[in-house]
């Protein structure tokens, strides 16, 4: 005969409902306060930077990674590390993140969520948009204090690497943690998207190709746009129109196993 699966009793599903609730009303305040707390420090920086009140902090910050007067050109750091910062700066170049973002999409092709995988492109391509719509509008030139240590186009502020890595690496960390049920494991692919984030960002004022005010309106707009595109996506899953990750076929677990070995 059948055995049925033991249910929960009334209290435990009770609470087990208001954590459910708890965590989804959680994670849209903390998108909706990123979008706000994002939105202020991108348009305060740029209406320091309008007023050239940053200037001489920006100028001072450069200069400071440059402890040799004589030889701007040279960096703190041995030759490796400015090599590594060379490196750090390509993630968030755009061929890196284009064939990342390819990559993601076609891995949702497979996986059966097509909305979900145009959603990621369209996502990305936005921000990529917004960026260069950005530096349009603002147009400050580049730093000319050092020799560029990367090579670089359009505008300088924001800077278009700090954007586009904190868009991207955020809203796919954001989309992977979805898929684990672990916290932990939630908790470390966002650390990871955060600190490539930072590392994209921080490359780019120590190879002299950005002002640091450039970075810092770089991730406000990108953590923006992120945050507003995760919102999107939890708008159109609930209405069906984008895949949510309980859409993949679940293994079974050992004890629904051992449930229809014993039934058969």
């Amino acid at each position: 005969m059948e055995q049925k699966s033991e249910s929960l009793p009334p209290f435990a599903r009770i609470r087990r409902a208001g954590e459910n609730i708890f965590h989804h009303e959680l994670a849209l305040l903390l998108a909706v306060a990123i979008i706000a707390g994002g939105l202020w420090v991108f348009l305060g920086v740029a209406s320091e930077v309008a007023e050239g009140d940053t200037h001489a902090v920006d100028r001072q910050l450069i200069l400071a990674l440059r402890p040799n007067p004589a030889d701007l050109g040279d960096p703190i750091g041995p030759p490796w590390f400015e090599e590594m910062m060379r490196d750090f700066t390509a993630l968030g170049g755009l061929g890196v993140l284009t064939l990342l973002t390819l990559s993601v999409f076609g891995f949702l092709l497979l996986e059966g969520k097509n909305n979900g995988a145009f959603y990621v492109l369209a996502v990305v391509a936005g921000g990529m948009v917004l960026s260069l719509l950005l530096k349009t509008a603002y147009n400050r030139p580049r730093p000319d204090l050092v020799p560029y240590g990367s090579v670089v186009s359009y505008a300088s502020f924001p800077s278009g690497h700090s954007m586009l890595s904190a868009a991207t690496y955020l809203t796919l960390g954001a989309l992977l943690a979805r898929l684990q049920a672990k916290r932990h494991m939630k908790i470390y692919i966002l650390s990871l998207a955060i600190l490539v984030t930072v590392l994209v960002g921080v490359s780019r004022v120590y190879l002299g190709v950005h002002w640091p005010t450039d970075v810092v309106a770089g991730w406000a707009a990108g953590a923006v746009w992120a945050s507003a595109c995760w919102l999107g996506a939890r708008w159109l899953q609930r209405r069906g129109q984008v895949e949510t990750p309980e859409n993949s076929p679940a293994p079974a677990t050992t004890q629904q196993h051992e449930s229809l070995t014993r039934s058969q």
